[in-house]
């Protein structure tokens, strides 16, 4: 074994032993797998108040002196195994209570800043509104590499001069930069301690170059590709420390020159940048991707694309890492991404379709060039690096909420029908996106003033240079994603009443109202489920259910893009409920396609599970392909495979022909699980029987055993379909 290979091993146990600590501390975690650490037990940090009375923060003062206070103290994290100094060990967003004390309020938004006049419309179509939401946009890690902490100090003090009537703000943005300079500097000061009582010699030299480059960090830019990594590690910290921030960067390109020139300069070697990056994917999970075009739409997949690719095959932990798939991409890098897929079966990596993403945007008026520069930086999203605010994934409609309104409205009417309850449906669908930009428009009024984007701000083009919050002004453009769920409930709901009252007249429309609320438990009422849960399905090709799912996917589509908000923002529309379908689904009643109250709508673009015996892997491509919104959002294909299809010689070139046909359809986004059903059955049973199991939930991907009963039953279900 290698020294990397040792050192690699050492560090992949600690990251296991460290995730099942937060796991029995913290509780099931129904999220990505972070990089933070526990923090000591004797560690206490309460952020300062300004509204005492509900025991909250806000405004940038507040925020960044929070920062900085917390930074100041933050306990030290240091292995003498990595390659890279520091873990996070705190969300300071989170320290703000969620519910107010003294109300039934959420505490997302200050109490100050009332959007009471929403609520009821947001309640009644079950309306995700993303009002006081952070981050969920892209930085770009070019500003920070090009001026370092220093230099961003300096960039801040230069502009507050110029902008003295912003002194607030700036002196936000430096309480922030001055915190992390003072974390990295004490840091160094124990790397150093550390180094001196050393008896090792690899592990003491290794020290001794960590503290070095740290040193330097402090103030001045990267150099090399190990301090460049570092850097890295460093932004992302500070990010999820500061609001959870996860996007990341087009790594292969942000990294080739300092790879190239250490390279040249015989200072690095293929080994030691592999696992200086894996040391990176341990460090923190976020959100990178390879190859893909550049401004030209010429590939970018170099060497070092296949040693990130590598890496994260080496890790063995959780990578959230995309390939971007182009008509120009280099098929061995695309080849190596799916065999390692299939070998490693922890849902990594996935797959961004780049044609139909470019394409969509530019539908906006955006250039080609602009739209190649965006890239897939969480769950779902896309954004152009440090010139887009999107709130991606924070604003979703619930299109199952919105259904079961209009049929019960038309229900107690004197009048029933297909065509009466689908104009209904739209009706409320209006009301509802009118709703959501209302709430747009609140958001983007009074979230500088609630939570401002302190540290994003940094690494992105204008809020600086402006002295605006990301939120309010500083950035070139506002595209707003706003996603609908639950669309396979909705379709196969509208399928199994055309078809089974209107078409066959197996069933009235009071048979099945009466069904519905007895949540099909009598003996007739599961009689009518078992015939409505039986009619053709989206997703099984060619029948009511997939007609239906490509009606409501372009009418929510034009609804969405031909309704901007008041204030004339863009809203651009997706498919997409990352792990909110359960939350979701706790707000609908028994729906028409046989679903019971309260359990889980329908995930994303996917048909739901059972959609056909076969399950044919075409079918679903080719349905989920069908209903893409086409405008620069996502609906992203969920693809479950059992280890029983990857066994076969051609099972590589069959998945590689499936990514292709579906981006060439005009899908945008596979996120895969190559996974045992007996494996997933046996650990949904019994978690601690494999405690390592990876798995992608949705665009991210956890450790089995750490996820809630109800999301494991999730995963479960759309594996081996319980």
């Amino acid at each position: 074994m290698s020294d990397f290979e040792g050192r690699l091993a050492r560090l992949r146990q600690r990251k296991l032993e460290q995730t099942f600590a937060k796991r029995e501390h913290n509780g099931y975690m129904d999220e990505d797998d972070y990089g933070n650490v526990l923090p000591p037990e004797d560690f206490h940090f309460e952020p300062e108040e300004n509204d005492p009375i509900h025991h909250t923060f806000y405004g940038a003062k507040f925020w960044g002196r929070n920062f900085r206070r917390l930074l100041e103290r933050h306990p030290l994290y240091i292995d003498p195994d990595d390659a890279l100094a520091g873990r996070w060990m705190f969300i300071l967003q989170r320290m703000r209570p969620f519910e107010s004390p003294v109300s039934n309020d959420n505490m997302e938004m200050a109490p100050l800043f009332d959007y009471s006049y929403l609520k009821p419309t947001q309640q009644r179509y079950g309306i995700i509104p993303g009002i006081g939401k952070m981050h969920h946009f892209a930085p770009d890690y070019q500003i920070g590499l090009e001026l370092g902490f220093g230099g961003l100090l300096e960039k801040v003090r230069y502009y507050a001069k110029l902008y003295p009537q912003q002194a607030e703000f700036y002196q936000a943005e430096e309480d922030v930069l001055f915190g992390i300079r003072t974390w990295i500097a004490r840091t160094v000061d124990e790397i150093h301690r550390m180094a001196q009582v050393e008896q090792d010699l690899e592990r003491k030299n290794n020290l001794q170059e960590m503290e070095r480059i740290n040193e330097w960090l402090i103030d001045h830019p990267p150099r090399t590709f190990r301090e460049v990594c570092q850097f890295i590690a460093w932004i992302n910290m500070a990010n999820r420390t500061y609001c959870r921030a996860g996007a990341g960067t087009q790594l292969d390109e942000c990294l080739r020159p300092y790879y190239e020139r250490d390279k040249s300069a015989g200072i690095l070697t293929d080994d030691e940048a592999r696992f200086i990056i894996a040391c990176l994917f341990i460090n923190d999970p976020h959100y990178y991707q390879i190859g893909g075009p550049d401004c030209d739409g010429r590939d970018v997949t170099s060497p070092l694309s296949f040693l990130i690719l590598e890496a994260a095959h080496e890790v063995g932990v959780t990578v959230n890492l995309t390939i971007r798939v182009h008509d120009g991409l280099d098929p061995r890098l695309l080849r190596r991404g799916v065999e390692i897929l299939c070998e490693d079966q922890k849902g990594c990596p996935r797959f961004s379709g780049d044609k139909a993403l470019e394409e969509g945007f530019m539908r906006h008026g955006y250039s080609a060039e602009l739209a190649r520069r965006r890239i897939a930086v969480g769950c779902h999203w896309m954004s152009l690096p440090g010139m887009e605010y999107t709130l991606n994934d924070l604003i979703k409609i619930n299109l199952a909420k919105v259904f079961e309104v209009a049929f019960w409205e038309m229900m107690e009417g004197k009048e029933q029908s297909v065509p009466l309850l689908y104009h209904l449906y739209q009706k409320h669908l209006t009301l509802a996106i009118q709703c959501v930009g209302e709430g747009i428009d609140f958001h983007l009024e009074y979230q500088h003033l609630n939570a401002p984007e302190l540290m994003l701000n940094l690494f992105s083009h204008g809020p600086i240079e402006k002295g605006l919050d990301a939120s309010h002004g500083g950035m070139d453009f506002y595209n707003i994603c706003v996603d609908a769920a639950g669309l396979a409930t909705v379709a196969d709901s509208f399928a199994a009443l055309e078809q089974r009252i209107e078409q066959e007249h197996r069933l009235t429309w009071d048979q099945c109202a009466a069904a519905m609320k007895e949540n099909y438990q009598s003996p007739s009422a599961n009689r009518t489920r078992a015939v409505l849960k039986t009619s053709r399905h989206f997703g099984y090709g060619g029948g009511l259910g997939d007609d239906w799912a490509v009606r409501i996917s372009r009418d929510f589509t034009q609804r969405v893009s031909s309704h901007r908000t008041p204030n004339g923002y863009l809203m651009i529309p997706g498919l997409f409920s990352w792990a909110n379908t359960i939350m979701l689904g706790q707000q609908v009643g028994a729906t028409p396609n046989g679903r019971y109250a309260g359990t889980p709508v329908s995930h994303g673009a996917n048909p739901d599970p059972g959609f056909r015996k076969d399950a044919a892997l075409t079918a679903m491509s080719d349905a989920i392909a069908s209903v893409q919104p086409g405008l620069g959002n996502t609906a992203p294909f969920q693809l479950e495979l059992n280890t029983t299809l990857v066994v076969h010689d051609d099972a590589v070139n069959n998945i590689i022909s499936v990514i292709k046909t579906h981006f060439e359809q005009g899908g945008t986004l596979i996120n895969a699980n190559v996974i045992s059903g007996q494996q997933i059955l046996e650990a949904y049973q019994d978690p601690s029987k494999y405690p390592d199991l990876v798995v992608r939930v949705t665009g991210f991907t956890a450790y089995f055993a750490t996820l809630s009963p109800e999301f494991r039953k999730l995963v479960a279900e759309r594996i081996i379909n319980m």
